[in-house]
């Protein structure tokens, strides 16, 4: 990612990315509330980090998808912020602040959402240190575990969340070898697993999280993709199925999950996408995958098979975005997709039909900051923001 963000910015010279992601996510276990099954929330949020502005945008979710800023967005961020994640409680977030190599370390931010309001405060202790060029994060369904991936140093930094402030503490042997570059980081939604795509190696890592949140890198791994530089991964919320967005080949990668954690890939996988594609988000139900499509301007929409995993691209399939769609998100209510623009300066906002097909928004694209890259998803419910289902 940290190589898709410098040709970027060049191309706009001469001319820019989790949980989870994605990121951004929460969980359907029952360990926390099915917010696609509740009634429609007393608000959502969409949170996108301004990785030119080096701060995060707040915007609540009108009832037909438009975005309006919340009071005192945008929220300062660390040196490029390139990642961000709403943990499953809903109480906290972080960005992954990607920094540079020679003036501002990167480093991780760390805040409360008022759920009111949807405004971000600053935890206590924030920023929190992180490898060099970290560049995504994820946090586990319970909330207690964060695990960030630096593309500078090959490795997965594991923190502990204190449950009251939201600060940040390594765990014990962190942080924990990944392959060359590793981009995004997705979990599964029973919190054994945690899973890396490796842009430089082309392959993704895969780990099973001990009881203290320590990191054991899976039999077998790293798995192949069948494709070339792999950026975007995520989990279904059953946890059976894996997907991995393959940049330099133009393709999407689909796994079944073994009981053991090590992914197997599926028959008649990896499937074509647009040109580039970096992010790959399911709606709440599982039913419908979503593919930021980064070069070709796009967001490639697929069905889901629920039995196989499989793949299948929809009719109309892909729909148009701006210019350099780099994070993709499905509201948790399953009715509206969002997808940055890092060089056009934009959201594109989508509804998404009943055979999952995307209909642009009449009041879309939406106003951002410069070069709007991560995107994350909250709904209020209990006085909690809850992010969707993996």
């Amino acid at each position: 990612m940290r190589k898709l963000l410098a040709a970027s910015t060049m191309a706009a010279i001469g001319l820019l990315v989790a949980c989870s992601s994605g990121g951004p996510r929460g969980t359907t276990s029952s360990m926390l509330p099915n917010i696609a099954e509740m009634p429609l929330a007393a608000a959502e949020y969409v949170y996108v980090t301004d990785y030119g502005d080096n701060n995060i945008a707040a915007y609540k979710v009108a009832s037909n998808g438009d975005l309006t800023a919340v009071k005192g967005s945008p929220f300062a961020a660390g040196t490029g912020p390139t990642a961000f994640a709403v943990d499953p409680t809903g109480t906290f977030a972080y960005s992954a602040n990607t920094g540079t190599a020679t003036t501002a370390p990167g480093n991780i931010s760390a805040y409360k959402i008022d759920a009111s309001t949807g405004a971000l405060i600053a935890v206590k202790g924030s920023p929190f240190n992180s490898g060099v060029e970290p560049s995504g994060v994820a946090i586990d369904p319970t909330g207690k575990y964060a695990y960030v991936s630096s593309y500078g140093s090959a490795d997965v930094y594991a923190y502990s969340i204190n449950a009251k402030t939201g600060a940040l503490t390594a765990l014990s042997g962190s942080p924990f070898p990944s392959g060359s570059e590793p981009e995004y980081v997705a979990i599964d939604p029973k919190g054994k697993y945690v899973y890396v795509p490796d842009y430089g190696s082309n392959d993704v890592t895969g780990y099973s999280i001990g009881s203290g949140g320590a990191l054991t890198t899976l039999a077998g791994s790293p798995f192949k993709t069948g494709g070339g530089e792999t950026v975007g991964a995520t989990v279904n919320s059953t946890g059976k199925f894996a997907y991995v967005t393959n940049y330099g080949s133009g393709t999407v990668t689909a796994y079944k999950i073994a009981k053991s954690g090590a992914l197997k890939i599926i028959k008649g996988s990896p499937v074509t996408s647009g040109g580039e594609p970096t992010n790959i988000i399911l709606d709440p139900k599982g039913k419908f995958a979503y593919v930021s499509d980064f070069s070709s301007n796009a967001i490639s929409a697929y069905t889901v098979n629920a039995k196989s995993g499989a793949l299948s691209q929809i009719t109309g399939s892909p729909f148009t975005a701006g210019t350099g769609p780099e994070y993709v998100a499905v509201d948790p209510a399953g009715k509206f997709v969002y997808a940055p623009n890092v060089t056009s300066n934009n959201i594109s906002a989508y509804s998404i039909e009943s055979n999952g097909a995307l209909k642009q928004l009449s009041g879309s694209p939406f106003g951002a900051g410069t070069e709007p890259a991560a995107i994350a998803v909250c709904a209020v419910a209990s006085g909690k923001c809850i992010p969707p289902p993996l």
